[in-house]
């Protein structure tokens, strides 16, 4: 997170100064040779293109290590690796300590491995170390101690334990350690050992503890991020003495307290990030001494009161996020001196009072969200100025006239996305005076309970990706032309009293059949679209077009007729959900063939015939139900559906199996004629088993009586028994 353009400007220049080829340049050193024939040695691959051999012979131009791709030279000595994104794989040796002359090493962007040796840290001419991601890891040494090094990077890797401690390098500009597993405590003892270092990164780690006392000390620190940690505490005093200070970035942490009057105090901040944590209090109105200041968010906190009026005062404010705290009162901004606002972001909060007119003077506004607070009226005439305009969000609001809203947004040729749910309670929706939104990507009129047809205006919006008019009063058919747009891969329709039947062209909507036909744009980085409430699902905020599932939810209304078998083109759709319809027919056999379906709900319908047992091979279906049917027969066993639960099944009385009653009173006649002829069968056999032992049992007892009779006579002398 630390990628500040002039540090490697810095690089650069540094690379070409020491890689810049010199006259009196000798053949390679023999020690230098083997310190690289063993690095080599610790890659997988053993050789890296543009390297010579190992042959011993310093005549041959093979060998002059000088001369090699990435390699640089002084007076026949290796100064310089530069090595980075070359797709190397392995470990890196011991061998680089080696290189006593050695100022510069690059190996970012590769698939190394394994720890660092610590003979590395022995270099005492090395000024760059830059080992951006890679796949290292292990620990460090406790102190660490380069004395020439000027850029320490390392982030992007595995390293765990305590974040390395460079203790004696006086030269140190640049300091990155983010994007790894380090836990414990920050140490900011550095910043009494390196008094020259501008750039500390330590974003993307498991640090904890409490914010330390100690930067101030760092008098010349221009780039301090600490951010998605689990730093806790309150900011220390000091921290507002670096007057030099221009990007701070601290959020997702849990840090405390009340921000105060001395974040006034840095005055050449360009960037400012304090989101994501737990600050109290009102804002403080010292932002007409933040001149410079570009970006500005302190969302997700616990900001309360009114927006101060020197918030108006930054000429240079780009991006501008007060999302989700309790922040209330009217939006009173002066937006007269805010021309360059880009993106303006106050949703979820408690601001009441009407849309600010004043909005529309930030011509330059690409991003806008007001959603989620308790503002009335209706969207000012002169949106219709706001020409760069992209995003739109004022969903849960109490606006009014969507007639008047569509009117003026229809002017803004670039907007892309909009989002209105919440609003215009009990209104009818317009079908004329709107020509349609010819860059409409995503629309999100839901929960308004609007009246009247889906509007035939909406036809001419064709580059269409994501349409949610859920939960409302919406009548007549579902238009037949929704399956005519091409980048369509979300249709949400839900909670309507939509009639007649599903229109076999939502079967052929191209971006659920080939992901070739799918071009997914983003048009809100960062901004949340959207939050479902409904009866069945959990609360789901999506934050980019990209995260909806692929879906077609005609849901509660009153649609009739069968369901298409040519669903199963449908080779993307995760969810498809059509319960609570009037639905009859049987189930398509052809649904198994949508192989990315999760969802599946077709339930509370008119639907006879049995469940198909291929659907059992559909292995992403976590979620599946045809409850209240009139279906019959054996509910398949296998696949997902041993996981579903007997609810998923019930109100069909047709029914047997796992999840059901008996079976034995529930199957077909053939099967129960045959089950009879089958038990007749298996009577007959018993029975003749069952006389055959009494016989024999029989038998052998009327020989052993005779045995025992004449056995008695011949003792007793009586006379034989003639037989």
């Amino acid at each position: 997170m630390v990628g500040i353009r002039f540090l490697w400007v810095f690089v650069g220049l540094l690379t070409l100064a020491i890689g810049a080829p010199d006259s009196q340049n000798l053949s390679c050193n023999p020690g230098d040779l083997n310190a690289l024939d063993g690095f080599l040695r610790g890659l997988d691959s053993g050789a890296i293109v543009g390297w010579g051999s190992f042959n011993g012979s310093s005549s041959s131009s093979s060998s002059d290590c000088c001369n090699w791709v990435g390699v640089s030279c002084e007076l026949g000595r290796v100064v310089g690796l530069d090595l980075g994104k070359k797709s190397l794989k392995g470990s890196v040796s011991d061998s680089l300590s080696g290189f006593d002359r050695l100022r510069f090493l690059n190996l970012s962007f590769n698939s190394l491995h394994g720890s660092i040796p610590s003979k590395l840290f022995s270099l005492s001419n090395l000024e760059v170390l830059d080992l951006r991601f890679n796949n290292l890891s292990g620990g460090f040494p406790a102190n660490i101690q380069l004395p020439s090094i000027k850029f320490f990077d390392i982030s992007g890797n595995g390293f765990n334990g305590s974040h390395p401690i460079l203790s004696e390098s006086p030269n140190l500009t640049t300091y990155n350690a983010s994007f790894n597993l380090f836990y414990g405590g920050i140490n900011t003892s550095m910043c009494n050992t390196s008094p020259r270092i501008q750039s500390m990164g330590l974003s993307m780690n498991m640090l904890s503890g409490e914010f330390p006392y100690g930067f101030g000390n760092c008098s010349s620190l221009q780039h301090l991020c600490v951010d998605s940690n689990k730093v806790s505490g309150e900011l220390p005093d000091d921290l507002f003495t670096l007057t030099s200070l221009k990007q701070l970035f601290i959020q997702d942490n849990n840090i405390t307290g009340i921000l105060g009057d001395r974040i006034g105090n840095l005055s050449n901040l360009v960037q400012l990030d304090l989101s994501l944590n737990g600050f109290s209090g009102t804002l403080p109105d010292v932002f007409r001494n933040l001149q410079r200041l570009q970006f500005l968010s302190f969302q997700s906190n616990h900001f309360s009161g009114l927006l101060p009026p020197s918030l108006s005062m930054l000429p240079s404010i780009r991006f501008l996020s007060l999302r989700n705290n309790s922040l209330n009162g009217t939006v009173s901004l002066n937006f007269t001196n805010m021309t360059v606002l880009i993106s303006l972001d106050l949703g979820s909060n408690q601001f009441t009072g009407q849309v600010p007119d004043g909005i529309s003077n930030c011509v330059g506004l690409k991003l806008l969200n007001l959603a989620w607070n308790r503002l009335h009226g209706e969207i000012p005439g002169s949106f219709k100025n706001l020409q760069l305009l992209s995003y739109l969000s004022l969903s849960n609001n109490s606006l009014t006239n969507i007639s008047s809203a569509l009117a003026v947004l229809q002017q803004c040729k670039n907007l892309s996305s909009v989002v209105l749910t919440m609003n215009f309670h009990g209104e009818e929706m317009p079908l004329g005076g709107v020509e349609g939104f010819t860059n409409l990507e995503v629309l999100i009129v839901a929960n308004c309970q609007l009246s009247g047809p889906i509007p035939p205006w909406l036809r001419a919006s064709s580059k269409l990706q994501l349409v949610d008019l859920s939960w409302n009063r919406l009548e007549g058919p579902v238009p037949h032309w929704f399956g005519k747009f091409e980048e369509l891969f979300y249709l949400d329709l839900s909670n309507n009293s939509l009639v007649g039947v599903i229109p076999k062209s939502l079967t052929e909507l191209k971006c659920l059949i080939s992901r070739d036909k799918c071009i997914r744009r983003s048009s809100s980085p960062g901004f949340p679209f959207f939050m479902k409430r409904n009866q069945r699902a959990k609360s789901l905020q999506y934050n980019q077009v990209q995260s909806f599932p692929p879906s077609i939810d005609l849901s509660d209304n009153h649609l009739n007729g069968t369901i298409w078998p040519e669903f199963g083109n449908l080779k993307f759709l995760m969810m498809l959900d059509l319960n609570g319809n009037n639905l009859s027919g049987t189930i398509p056999v052809e649904l198994s063939e949508m192989k990315s379906l999760e969802n599946l709900d077709l339930s509370h319908n008119n639907l006879t015939g049995t469940i198909p047992t291929s659907l059992t091979g559909l292995n992403f279906l976590s979620s599946f139900s045809v409850a209240y049917n009139d279906l019959h027969g054996l509910i398949p066993l296998g696949g997902q559906f041993s996981t579903f639960p007997s609810t998923s099944f019930e109100g069909n009385r047709g029914l047997c199996g796992e999840h059901s009653s008996n079976c034995s009173d529930q199957r077909s006649p053939s099967l129960k004629l045959g089950n009879s002829i089958r038990r007749k069968k298996n009577k007959s056999v018993i029975l003749g088993i069952t006389i055959g032992i009494v016989s024999g049992a029989v038998l052998i007892l009327a020989i052993a009586y005779i045995f025992v009779d004449q056995f008695w006579n011949a003792v007793l002398g009586l006379p034989k028994l003639e037989i």
